[in-house]
């Protein structure tokens, strides 16, 4: 993935004019560039202060995330959530599982957090609760899958939001069917009637849905 979609100086400025993460954040983010593979796969701050103001502005009792990582989104929408919010994490990565909750055992707001090891697709199927917010940001190829069984479970006013969906900039000239699925993802959104939504181009794109 491109460090920038956008003009870097743009980037850089929209970084510094947005308010800094909690310093636990910020220890999580160089604890992961340290000791993770892959480390660009943790959102940052302009999707985590996206989501935790999100989060803040629909105070969500009942949410997911499908793909948690080292736990920096997942913190990021505890802590926009009420105290009494439960956000359930999808992650298949024992690794990332384990750093994440050793931060969620130090945050204030990790008593909300529930991590489920396994895949997404099972974890749905169990899901018995009514969504109201929901951060999509695992394997790519199940994006529409993930998309359309949690609209399924979501309420009505609920949130949907899908991270990655410019994917490097590729669904703009597809060429190949990860490529494609994303491009149909995107398209099938925008032409739902049961929902409406904003595609922006925070960092790799993210998607964000209401159902109506």
């Amino acid at each position: 993935m491109p460090e920038f979609l956008v003009d870097e100086a743009v980037e850089d400025y929209a970084y510094v004019s947005t308010q800094a993460e909690p310093p636990l954040l910020q220890e999580l983010i160089d604890a992961t560039n340290e000791q993770m593979g892959w480390p660009q796969k943790l959102s940052g701050r302009l999707v985590g202060r996206t989501l935790k103001m999100l989060a803040a502005l629909t105070r969500p009792k009942h949410a997911l995330e499908i793909g948690m990582f080292t736990g920096y989104s997942a913190l990021s929408i505890a802590e926009g959530m009420p105290d009494d919010g439960k956000l359930i994490c999808c992650e298949t990565n024992p690794r990332a599982i384990e750093m994440a909750q050793r931060f969620f055992d130090r945050s204030e707001h990790g008593h909300k957090i529930e991590v489920i090891f396994g895949r997404a697709a099972d974890t749905l199927e169990q899901l018995d609760m009514e969504l109201d917010f929901t951060f999509i940001d695992a394997d790519k190829r199940s994006y529409l899958h993930y998309y359309q069984a949690v609209k399924q479970r979501t309420r009505s006013g609920g949130l949907i939001i899908l991270d990655n969906v410019l994917w490097s900039g590729k669904v703009l000239q597809p060429e190949s069917e990860l490529d494609d699925i994303l491009v149909e993802t995107n398209r099938l959104i925008a032409a739902d009637p049961e929902v409406e939504n904003v595609f922006l181009t925070v960092r790799d794109g993210m998607n964000i849905v209401r159902k109506r």
